[in-house]
């Protein structure tokens, strides 16, 4: 009743695991079986290993949460390596996210992805490219459609491209990512922030601004996913202060066919049970059979 496909490939349920937010998976087995969910979205990985930004990481603020972590992570060959044969082993879909600050961090990470069992690369478009100032892929539709085009070309794997809500144009940007041959979009990344220690008399952050995410941006997130969904005929992944059944079920009528659950894990780790639970009652008390049915409704 739940099942959904994107690109050919079948999900259990919408409910996925967002990247960064769920590491590899191994912490949340604790608390309950993760082959239960849609999917997991690995934590970004980068061509090399990265050990992420120093100074504060997480702070909370009201109705979300903003990080600074860095990209901290394995690196792509230390991924494959010690993380990917525990995720094999659970009956669940695998997407990796993968950024870089180079195009040509981009096509050698998936070189290397495209010769395991992941079954998506998500595409991280909010990376800083290094050789034009620090400035994310994802911002300019110029630069996205550079690097979603040449990385297209080598990848083996379904790519779906993850948007930054910071880019000029949401709509604009998702139409040029499609036309530069995604598979599928997932959006929004975190919301670019800033706080400040009024005491010390500086950013919180050594980096100044941070990612917001959690309930604070659903709205906006909402509008976002609902918007793309009219100039785009791929699926949508809905991601965006996502904390219950019906804020699922939202995205998913605004024109998902799937949603990430982020924030909301670091507040209840087995939290996509009770959403995935949820979406059943609602589509069994609704008489909807499939979600096909409200999917892009309003």
């Amino acid at each position: 009743m739940t099942r959904v496909n994107i690109c050919g490939i079948e999900f259990k349920n919408p409910v996925i695991a967002a990247s960064g937010t769920f590491g590899f998976g191994r912490e949340f087995e604790e608390y309950f079986p993760i082959e239960k969910i849609g999917g997991i979205c690995t934590k970004g990985l980068t061509l090399n290993k990265r050990d992420g930004n120093r100074g504060i990481r997480i702070y909370e603020t009201p109705s979300g949460i903003m990080n600074s972590i860095g990209l901290q992570n394995p690196g792509v060959r230390g991924f494959i390596d010690e993380e990917l044969p525990f995720l094999e082993k659970k009956d669940t879909v695998i997407l990796a996210n993968l950024g870089g600050s180079t195009l040509d961090d981009y096509l050698q990470g998936i070189e290397l992805l495209n010769n395991t069992s992941v079954d998506f690369i998500e595409l991280n478009i909010s990376c800083p490219n290094v050789k034009e100032g620090g400035m994310a892929f994802g911002i300019k539709c110029n630069t996205a459609l550079e690097v979603v085009k040449e990385t297209k070309k080598v990848s083996k794997k379904p790519m779906i491209v993850k948007l930054s809500p910071n880019a000029e144009n949401i709509k604009e940007m998702a139409y040029t990512c499609v036309e530069a041959g995604a598979d599928g979009l997932s959006l929004v990344n975190t919301f670019n922030a800033l706080a400040i220690d009024i005491y010390k008399r500086r950013p919180i952050f050594n980096n100044i601004t941070a990612g917001l995410s959690g309930p604070c941006i659903k709205p906006i997130a909402l509008r976002m996913v609902y918007e793309v969904n009219q100039v785009v005929d791929v699926p949508i992944i809905g991601i965006g202060g996502i904390m219950t059944a019906e804020d699922a079920i939202e995205f998913i009528m605004a024109g998902a066919t799937a949603i990430q659950v982020g924030s909301s894990n670091f507040i209840k780790p087995n939290i996509s049970m009770d959403i995935i639970k949820g979406i059943e009652e609602f589509m069994e008390k609704q008489g909807v059979k499939s979600l096909k049915e409200i999917r892009g409704i309003i």
